[in-house]
């Protein structure tokens, strides 16, 4: 397969009008492209006019809930396949999705079910390429739409039962250090195995600068779930810009952030250190009306998600691809730098960019062609597939 005339985001971040090529599911160069048939029964020689269009990588999300009626905490072979239908439709050809806060043997369950997924690929469903654990060693001050019920203390032996329920496939899990007494003995133990993020935390700046010191290094959901930054009390928004270091997710839906809180993370943070995700719920692709998260009713309103009773915003209900364009075209983040919070700076935080995130011989072929002028979704070609 030959990709031609669309300007095509190259990997240091430059759009570029190129030809693309593909062999069986990876990006290939011109010269190795032979010619043969691919195991999906496509020619390679076929030929795609992107005229008009961005060619960019796959979307990479690393931190959303559900979608299409079903959460991947259901815990089902069902869910996942249709979340992951539904994702890549949208543009998303890889996931890692959020677990909630729930009993452990729940969640176990459920990274047990996502790993047998995992295991089978499927041309009509987006790879699920590791877990992102929301909780369950977050705080209760903090615990926005996580149900309180279940939260617990840190506990590597727990994140050790994770890891073997989901084959290696934990690549986060969240931590409120100031809730746990031994949060940097905690990190210490596991940071080599999984990463540490700082979530659903009331912590202030000089905890979370000790959490960061001892080996985290991660934010979820930047300035959502923890406290504002202030001249006086910068909290984990002013560890973060301070440290320099971690990767911080952001949730571009228009509802979340004011676009200035955006536009100022990339600008004190880096963009290589942003993360766009989208952090939708079962409701992202459903009608308006009353769901359920994590045993908590919650009402979808347009664009919005909050919980019933509380009222607390409760997730997203904008996918990636949504969260691409608004962050783009309302929020002014340059194009550049926002594809690379989709795409390449994902894949890299989870150990997953040897195959995903960006357009270069070996790496899968997952590629959208976006419309120049609506920067509407036009074509998804994942593993060399068009879908």
């Amino acid at each position: 397969m030959r990709v031609i005339n669309a300007d095509v985001y190259c990997p240091d971040g430059v759009f570029r009008q190129k030809d693309i090529y593909i062999e069986k599911e990876r990006f290939v160069e011109a010269l190795e492209h032979s010619g043969s048939e691919t195991e999906y029964g496509i020619c390679p020689d076929e030929v795609i006019d992107g005229g008009g269009c961005y060619a960019i990588p796959g979307l990479v999300d690393i931190h959303f809930h559900g979608a299409m009626g079903f959460d991947v905490c259901d815990g089902t072979m069902e869910a996942f396949e249709e979340i992951g239908k539904y994702e890549l439709k949208s543009g998303i050809t890889a996931m890692c999705p959020a677990t909630l806060t729930l009993p452990v043997d729940d969640l176990k369950n459920v990274l047990s079910i996502g790993a047998e997924f995992a295991g089978s690929v499927r041309s009509d469903a987006a790879d699920l390429i590791g877990f992102n654990m929301e909780g369950p060693f977050i705080s209760h001050e903090k615990k926005g739409a996580q149900n309180g019920e279940y939260i617990l203390p840190c506990s590597k032996e727990t994140v050790r039962e994770f890891l073997d329920s989901s084959k290696g496939l934990v690549k986060i899990i969240g931590l409120a250090p100031e809730a746990n007494p031994d949060f940097e003995g905690f990190i210490e133990a596991v940071k080599g195995e999984v990463k540490v993020s700082l979530a659903h935390t009331a912590t202030d700046y000089d905890t979370a600068m000790r959490a960061f010191g001892a080996g985290a290094s991660h934010v979820v959901h930047l300035y959502n779930a923890m406290n504002g930054l202030t001249h006086r009390a910068p909290g984990l928004v002013g560890a973060a810009f301070d440290f320099g270091k971690a990767t911080c997710e952001i949730i571009c839906d228009g509802m979340h952030i004011h676009p200035a809180a955006v536009r100022a993370a990339f600008r004190l943070m880096g963009s290589s250190n942003m993360i766009l995700v989208s952090d939708t719920l079962r409701c992202c692709g459903m009608e308006d009306g009353e769901y359920e998260l994590g045993g908590q009713p919650v009402i979808k309103d347009g664009r919005i998600c909050r919980l019933r009773e509380e009222g607390n915003i409760a997730g997203s209900v904008s996918n990636l691809f949504d969260c691409l364009r608004t962050a783009v075209l309302d929020m002014d983040i340059p194009l550049s730098d926002a594809v690379a919070a989709c795409t390449g700076s994902p894949a890299a935080c989870i150990g997953q960019d040897r195959d995903y995130g960006s357009i270069e011989p070996g790496k899968y072929a997952d590629l959208l062609l976006v419309d120049k002028e609506s920067f509407t979704l036009k074509t998804v070609i994942k593993r060399g597939v068009i879908s």
